[in-house]
């Protein structure tokens, strides 16, 4: 007999959710082959059977939260016996309060442990030290759970507990009315994540969006020439991202504050750039990133984030294919979107936002010309940014696509 256990998921993830099961109780399972699948903050992961036998057990059900290192399920040797569909392991008995010093010393325990586990930065731990708050309760904004210096300040100082006291009657409330004007659902671990995280974004940052807009004649026509021998070349379709993620990447080079972080007092530089895809899901926008876009070509780039694209849709993204990443390009223009101010990713200080190209009259000179425009935005975390420098990222991201040979050039 064998048990299933969550496997370990990533560093700073520490449980998941039961998404679906692959095989139910009285089923044979192959050594290697899936049982179950689990969701997480980011991604969903299969879980395998490290043996061959019959599903004797489940010990969870569809929809229940479980942490790493937990027995899910035991597979027994055999045929077996169908057991029962899956459930919960049942509550342990509730038992009479113990003596309060007792109570102090299992909390003061339980929050220390608690503490360990938790990923953090060292100037966010001797914050926390020095402000008495316990690590595991604060809400980091970095996408992987790393608790940083600047989400323990947010945190504020830990409030002085309470003395034991019987709890409060719950108000009563009102039953929803069940005639089908309205349906509630549950949000999935993912939208609960990204719901947070976004909210956390807005409040710990100082965001704020510059704007300009984008003459797309020139790489439009550049690609319609190119398109057919590019994909005979590269077995790639050659696409507008290639162009944008170059042109952000020349623009970084210029404009290093904006491929950095915050951590406590200081400022992160990075010297490598690592740009994040944002994809639209059916659960929810996931950033994948494209490693080193400094030193891929265009078909590199192109191949790269379809093969991303593909594995988000697919709901086969890895933790490692979405950890990191310096800066973001999101675009809503493939939803129709001519304009907007887009969030910023977690602890990064800078994310760029395409819109849909659009034609409208513009002067050209001394005439008014029909030309297909597009307008981006740069949203940006101020408290290392200045207005400077935002402008003269965006600018110079606008000059690189409405003169794409030197792009072709530079790479």
């Amino acid at each position: 007999m064998a048990e299933i256990k969550v496997p370990e998921l990533a560093e700073s993830i520490t449980e998941g959710t039961i998404a679906k099961w692959l095989k139910q109780p009285g089923e044979s399972v192959d050594k290697g082959e899936f049982i179950v699948e689990l969701e997480t903050d980011k991604v969903n992961v299969e879980v395998i059977s490290e043996e061959a036998g019959v599903i004797q057990e489940l010990l969870a059900a569809e929809g229940d939260t479980v942490e790493v290192g937990q027995v899910i399920a035991v597979v027994g040797e055999g045929s077996g016996a169908p057991a029962q569909p899956a459930a919960p392991a049942p509550k342990a008995e509730e038992t009479p309060a113990a003596p309060a010093q007792q109570e102090t010393a299992i909390a003061q325990s339980t929050e220390q442990t608690s503490s360990d586990r938790t990923i953090a930065s060292p100037a966010a731990r001797k914050l926390a030290r020095e402000k008495g708050i316990d690590l595991a309760a604060v809400s980091p904004v970095d996408p992987m759970g790393r608790v940083r210096a600047q989400d323990v300040s947010a945190h504020g100082t830990a409030a002085p507990k309470a003395s034991a006291a019987p709890a409060a009657p719950a108000k009563a409330t009102a039953a929803p009315v069940e005639d089908g004007r309205e349906t509630r659902e549950k949000m999935t671990r993912r939208r609960q994540t990204i719901a947070k995280r976004l909210l956390e974004v807005r409040q710990s940052t100082a965001m704020l969006t510059t704007f300009n807009e984008i003459d797309m004649t020139a790489v439009m026509e550049l690609r319609s020439r190119k398109k057919d021998e590019f994909y005979d070349k590269n077995d790639v379709r050659l696409g507008f991202m290639s162009f944008f993620t170059k042109a952000v990447v020349a623009a970084l080079k210029k404009y290093p504050y904006v491929n950095s972080e915050i951590d406590g007092d200081e400022i992160i530089l990075k010297h490598y750039y690592d740009v994040g895809i944002a994809v639209s899901t059916e659960g929810g926008l996931v950033v994948p990133i494209v490693r080193d876009a400094d030193r891929k070509n265009f078909a590199e780039i192109e191949s790269t984030i379809g093969e991303l694209a593909g594995k988000a849709r697919d709901n086969k993204l890895t933790i490692a294919d979405m950890s990191g990443g310096s800066f973001t390009i999101t675009n809503g223009g493939v939803f129709g979107s001519l304009f907007s101010t887009p969030i910023l990713n977690g602890t990064q200080v800078g994310i760029l936002g395409m819109h849909t190209i659009q034609k409208r009259p513009v002067a050209v000179g001394d005439k008014v010309e029909i030309r297909p425009m597009m307008y981006i935005a740069l949203s940006y975390d101020h408290r290392v940014i200045d207005g400077k420098d935002s402008v003269g990222f965006l600018k110079m991201v606008k000059e690189l696509i409405e003169n794409p040979e030197d792009l072709l050039l530079g790479s």
